[in-house]
């Protein structure tokens, strides 16, 4: 049996000293080809205007608009001091006129209904107080025929595979909030009695060693 889910902040990563460690933390990630941008296009999210909620310093949803054509980005997240960050970073990647980030609440998108072709979000589902309000926000912005993409961490996960994070979490100062992380996500079956007391519709859950991964489509309206 896995331990007891412990909460983490809802409040996002702030002040100038931890947004630059998890800079550092998630551009080694990505030097290493461990972002999830690979995972996204073979959902087949690659074309229109996306919407990636919690971006952090924002090198998810950057390389997906590096690696597509014709796509826009809009990232939802809820500190400042990322923003401030991933709003540098697009400028760095020559970015800056495909990507639009907002300073928000995911519980309550500023976003009209069925403004997005797809939605995609990686290692934030366990940081949402309420993710039932926010997959129901999910289901309210994407349009009909629009696919999801949202991955995170499980609790669940076999030590070997915990202690070779911990081993490669870079820097050192990261490794504490990697295990507040862990033991903040969820199981697949916890997940699972989770999206049925949603909206979302066409779902699927899946999962390998590191992570839970929640994917689908939402129905057409034909």
């Amino acid at each position: 049996m896995p331990q007891p889910r412990k909460t983490e902040t809802e409040s996002g990563i702030t002040g100038e000293v931890n947004t630059q460690m998890y800079d550092i933390m998630m551009r080694n990630m990505r030097d290493k080809g461990w972002i999830e941008t690979n995972l996204i296009l073979k959902e087949g999210i690659s074309a229109g205007l996306a919407l990636e909620i919690g971006p952090g310093p924002g090198y998810l949803g950057l390389e997906w608009l590096k690696k597509t054509k014709g796509t826009q980005l809009k990232g939802l997240e809820i500190s400042n001091d990322m923003i401030a960050l991933a709003r540098k970073n697009a400028g760095e990647y020559g970015l800056s006129g495909r990507v639009e980030y907002y300073q928000g609440d995911a519980q309550k998108m500023p976003f009209k209904e069925e403004y997005f072709d797809a939605v995609f979000t990686n290692g934030s589902l366990h940081e949402w107080a309420y993710p039932e309000n926010i997959l129901n926000e999910i289901t309210r912005v994407i349009k009909p025929g629009g696919r999801y993409i949202i991955s995170d961490l499980r609790r669940n996960m076999m030590i070997p595979i915990k202690w070779f994070l911990w081993l490669t979490v870079k820097p050192k100062g990261m490794r504490a909030g990697l295990i507040t992380s862990i033991v903040a996500s969820y199981t697949a079956g916890e997940i699972k009695a989770l999206l049925t007391r949603t909206r979302l519709q066409g779902w699927r859950v899946s999962g390998n060693p590191f992570g839970l991964v929640i994917a689908g489509q939402k129905p057409s309206n034909n």
